[in-house]
């Protein structure tokens, strides 16, 4: 039995906040989405109920077919109802093709977005659909997400070296250990401090042999403030005190990503020619930003740090850095708060973006993506256009406070100024599944004061950004020329 084309959803945030019309509800674009309607059936005219299971829940979709309207477009849209968890996907019966492979990522996409799991375990099979299991789902969630912005940017440097990794790895385990109630948490933390401390002592010449030449002096003092640090850490579990082992991880994790960073000895890529003229950033920065909150009687002014990874998305980065030191963000309002994410970056007027006074136009940077395994980023498609459907991002939307470029809905390169914060979890992006992912081009993470990004409302005012480091690896920075 021959079903529709199921292509795998091309999801879309709208540049401007005011496109939504004030309806707060999240809603996407998506390409031909699927319900797999058999082609030998034309009943269906009027609106009908598909299900389907997937890891053990159901969910339902309200399908509609044949209308003239949905006929005439060549794009389709899904209405995202969270409490009832339904959404409505017009389609055509007009082909007769059937890609096993994108429908099963459509198939798996939907379920995220529909019933919100963050974790896809079993196959998925179609309840009520006839038709073949879909295979290899499980490429799309490979082991439980990672959520914790300094992991995520850790593993993202662009390094080989499994010696400070297995340091690294028992000290991030300690967050899942403090899981644990009481101070049974104590002997699994014991248990981690034991292998990190087991780690560096056996591989510290392997971790000294990885640094970069300049940095080794600075790279032995780090090893050494690491092991005794390690040691402080082992008494304090050894005294039962609890309150005191999150904030020695946090220095020792610190630590590490130093080390690690120091591993770096030059930028790995050559960025296209095409790019290679705009502002780069060649490595990473931090910038503080400063948010006077409006209304708020726990809180008036937080600062949020964010950092920038120019290592996977050097022209993105570069942009943003480059327009912070033009004070374009201060001063600006959040101009979209909806419990989905954080906006900001609309300028007064009728331009969406930023103006460069040496051209007078629009400056816009590319869709910027870097993928798992690859030595470098690809430039203007989304990773579903390329057909990469297996394919990881290294900058995930998987961290509350992931920080993206906002873009046109059919145009790949038409970033410019405006920015978002992903607040997670939401139904619309459970970790590790998640439909933004390979879309839109991340830079960077909220590191710091992230849980206050849910307090953000429309109105409150960015009083200023900062950078605070890592302005040195910008590359041709635009802000120097007299506009």
């Amino acid at each position: 039995m021959a079903f529709l084309q199921c292509l795998s959803p091309s999801f879309t945030l709208p540049l401007k906040p005011k496109s939504h019309n004030g309806d707060s509800t999240p809603f996407l674009h998506a390409s031909n989405s699927l319900c797999g309607y058999p082609l030998d059936d034309s009943s269906h005219s009027e609106p009908s109920m598909r299900s389907f299971t997937m890891g053990g829940t159901k969910a339902s979709i309200v399908c509609s077919a044949g209308s003239e309207e949905n006929a005439q477009r060549d794009r389709r849209n899904i209405y995202v109802n969270k409490d009832k968890r339904q959404a409505e996907v017009c389609i055509e019966k007009n082909t007769s093709s059937f890609c096993l492979r994108k429908c099963a990522v459509s198939l798996a996409l939907s379920v995220g977005l529909i019933s919100g799991i963050p974790a896809l375990q079993s196959p998925a099979y179609a309840s009520e659909v006839a038709g073949p299991a879909l295979p290899d789902l499980s490429v799309l969630i490979s082991g439980p997400p990672i959520k914790d912005p300094g992991t995520l940017l850790r593993n993202a440097l662009p390094i080989n070296n499994k010696a400070i990794r297995e340091v690294q790895k028992p000290l991030e385990d300690i967050t899942e250990s403090l899981k644990i109630a009481g101070t049974k948490a104590l002997d699994s933390v014991e248990r981690n401090v034991r292998q990190a401390s087991r780690a560096l002592a056996q591989g510290r010449s392997a971790i000294l042999a990885g640094l970069a030449e300049p940095k080794r002096e600075n790279g032995e003092e780090l090893l050494d403030k690491l092991a005794v640090g390690l040691q402080e850490l082992q008494r304090i579990v050894e005294d039962r005190n609890r309150d005191a082992v999150a904030p020695k991880q946090k220095e020792l994790l610190q630590f590490v990503g130093t080390v690690e960073e120091d591993m770096v000895d030059s930028f790995p890529y050559e960025v296209p020619q095409e790019f290679n003229s705009m502002p780069l950033l060649k490595g990473r920065a931090t910038v503080d930003m400063k948010v006077k909150i409006k209304d708020n009687p726990n809180i008036e002014n937080c600062v949020f740090q964010i950092v920038l990874d120019g290592y996977n998305a050097p022209v993105t980065a570069g942009n943003f850095l480059d327009l912070v030191e033009r004070h374009f963000y201060d001063g600006m309002e959040i101009q979209r708060a909806d419990g989905f994410v954080v906006q900001t970056g609309d300028p007064e007027g009728p331009a969406e973006g930023f103006i460069d006074p040496s051209t007078g136009k629009t400056r816009t940077v590319p869709l910027e993506l870097m993928a798992v395994g690859d030595k470098m980023p690809v430039y203007g498609a989304t990773l579903e256009e390329l057909g990469r459907y297996k394919a990881q991002t290294k900058l995930p939307f998987n961290a509350f406070g992931t920080m993206a470029m906002a873009r046109e809905e059919f145009e790949n390169d038409s970033a410019s100024s405006q920015v978002f914060w992903l607040l997670k979890e939401s139904e619309l992006t459970p970790s590790n599944a998640n439909i933004l992912d390979g879309r839109y081009s991340v830079f960077g993470y909220v590191t710091e004061n992230q849980d206050y990004l849910a307090d953000l409302k429309v109105g409150d005012v960015i009083e200023s950004m900062q950078v605070v480091s890592g302005l040195e690896n910008l590359v041709n920075p635009s802000y120097k020329i007299a506009g």
